[in-house]
Parts: C-alpha cells; structure tokens; sequence
C-alpha cells in the first residue's frame, strides 16, 4: 500500500490513517479494520491493528458491517468509517453514536447542512464531472427519504446566500434514521457510510 506524506512528513497508509482518526473517537471501545483483500489486511496488521476478515460478496460497507456485527457479537453498535476517509472528524462519529442510543433508530448516517457556498461548490463539481458529496433529502420528521450524487434541491441556477441563509449551519450534524436497511442482527445497530459521500 503506497504511503502518504502526512504534514509532519511521515509516511503512512491511508487505511493506516483512517485507522489513526478512528482511534480518536470518544465512543469507540474498539476499531477493527474489516476487508475483503489479504492486502489490506497484511498491511493493517503490520501497524498493529486488529483484522475482522469478510466475504467477498458483500456489497457494500453497510453489509461487510453486518458481518463483522456477527462475528464480533459484544458490541450493541458498530460504525461503518470508511476506510478513505482519515479526514473525518471524531466528533461527527460521536455524533452518530450518540444518535443511536434511541432504541427506534436501527441505523442512521450523519448529514452536515450545507450553505449556499457548498452547494455552489458540488453543483461546480458535478458540472465539471467530479463526484462530489452526498445530498439527502428527508421528511417532515427528519427520516431520510433517499440519497443522491446529484446536487439537491436541483435548480438549475446557483444558489444565494441571502435565500439560503436559514440552511448556514455548516458544522451542525444531523444524523438521521434510514427507513431500511441490511439483515442486522436482532438488537443491533449499524452506522453507515461515516466520511464517505
């Protein structure tokens, strides 16, 4: 796996990184990395971490979650940190977790709000082809009624700060229900998707 030079100079893994974010979450009692790839594991096992080996079927982050949920069976939750994404705050999965601890919420994902500026941002990105992050749209109740790569609410235009100015709260989380989600054990919850759109 090739490093990469961090601020200080040092060289480290990306999933080596990730692994170092996750470690600074308050909430987590314990980090494993979870693949699919002997690669990966080798390499996260020699910085030191612990290797939960899953099939290759599984599809997605949410269902290689499931599977570590019924091979590691202690914990009540288990969050999905994406392993790209050593950027993501430690607050924002103890937001999550924190989220989770209502006995009605079987998974959630966290949502920033966004201004006008970051909208213009991802709508400048989709237009000239790069992916951006994630949009969600929920209901009246805040229950997530889907997701999407396409910039929300589309318009067409960009979008004003002065109309936009009650949507300003960039660094308040929201993390919400998922009305669906994979077969999780009884009694269990799922995080999905921390730090990846």
């Amino acid at each position: 796996m090739a490093g990469l030079r961090g601020a200080g100079g040092e060289s480290r893994s990306l999933i080596q990184r990730t692994w170092e974010a996750a470690q600074q979450v308050i909430s987590a009692d314990r980090v494993v990395v979870a693949t699919d790839h002997t690669r990966i594991r080798f390499a996260a096992e020699a910085f030191g971490t612990e290797v939960v080996m899953t099939s290759v079927s599984c599809q997605n982050g949410t269902e290689r979650c499931t599977k570590v949920a019924e091979t590691i069976n202690e914990y009540e939750i288990i969050v999905n940190l994406q392993g790209d994404a050593p950027l993501t705050p430690p607050w924002f999965v103890d937001a999550v977790v924190a989220a989770m601890d209502d006995p009605d919420i079987a998974m959630a994902t966290p949502v920033l709000r966004c201004d006008a500026s970051a909208l213009n941002g991802f709508q400048e990105d989709r237009e000239n082809g790069r992916v951006g992050g994630t949009m969600a749209v929920f209901d009246a109740s805040g229950k997530a009624l889907y997701f999407s790569k396409e910039v929300l609410p589309y318009t067409g235009r960009r979008f004003s700060p002065t109309k936009m100015s009650r949507c300003s709260t960039t660094s308040e989380s929201m993390p919400i229900a998922l009305p669906h989600c994979a077969s999780i054990p009884s009694g269990r919850k799922v995080s999905s998707n921390i730090g990846r759109g």
